[in-house]
C-alpha cells in the first residue's frame, strides 16, 4: 500500500514539474519573444524614447528604426533555427509523460496538449 501511494506522489510531482515547466516557459516565450525579438508592439515606443530623449535627428531616427528592425530580423532567425530543438525536446517531454499515464488518463493528456498547441499557434501568428 505505501508504494502505490508512493508512486502516485511520484507521478503527481513529474505531472506536477511538467505543467509548471509549460506556464514557465509561455511566460518565457511571451516576454523574450516581446523584449528580445522586439515584438512589432514595442518598435515605435522605443525609436520614440530614444528620439526624445537622445534628441535624434530624423535623419537618425529613420536610421534607428531600420537597425531595430534588422536586429528583430536577426532575432527571428536565430529563433527560427534553434526551433527544431525546442519542438524535440517537448516531443521527448511528452512521450515519456505518455509513458507513466494509464489508459484512461492518455486522452485527457492528449487534449491537455492539444490546447497547449493551440495556444501556442494563436501566439505565435499575433506575432506575425
Amino acid at each position: 500500500m505505501k508504494n502505490n501511494a508512493a508512486g502516485g506522489k511520484a507521478i503527481g510531482l513529474v505531472v506536477l514539474v511538467f505543467l509548471l515547466g509549460i506556464a514557465i516557459g509561455g511566460l518565457g516565450t511571451h516576454f523574450w519573444g516581446g523584449r528580445v525579438f522586439g515584438g512589432r508592439g514595442d518598435h515605435p515606443r522605443i525609436v520614440e524614447g530614444l528620439t526624445r530623449e537622445l534628441g535624434l535627428t530624423p535623419d537618425q531616427k529613420k536610421q534607428l528604426e531600420s537597425i531595430i528592425e534588422d536586429t528583430r530580423t536577426k532575432f527571428q532567425t536565430i529563433y527560427e533555427q534553434e526551433r527544431p530543438l525546442y519542438d524535440q525536446a517537448r516531443k521527448d517531454g511528452r512521450d515519456r509523460i505518455r509513458a507513466i499515464l494509464t489508459p484512461e488518463q492518455r486522452p485527457k493528456f492528449e487534449e491537455f496538449v492539444r490546447r497547449l498547441d493551440e495556444d501556442r499557434r494563436r501566439r505565435e501568428q499575433q506575432r506575425h
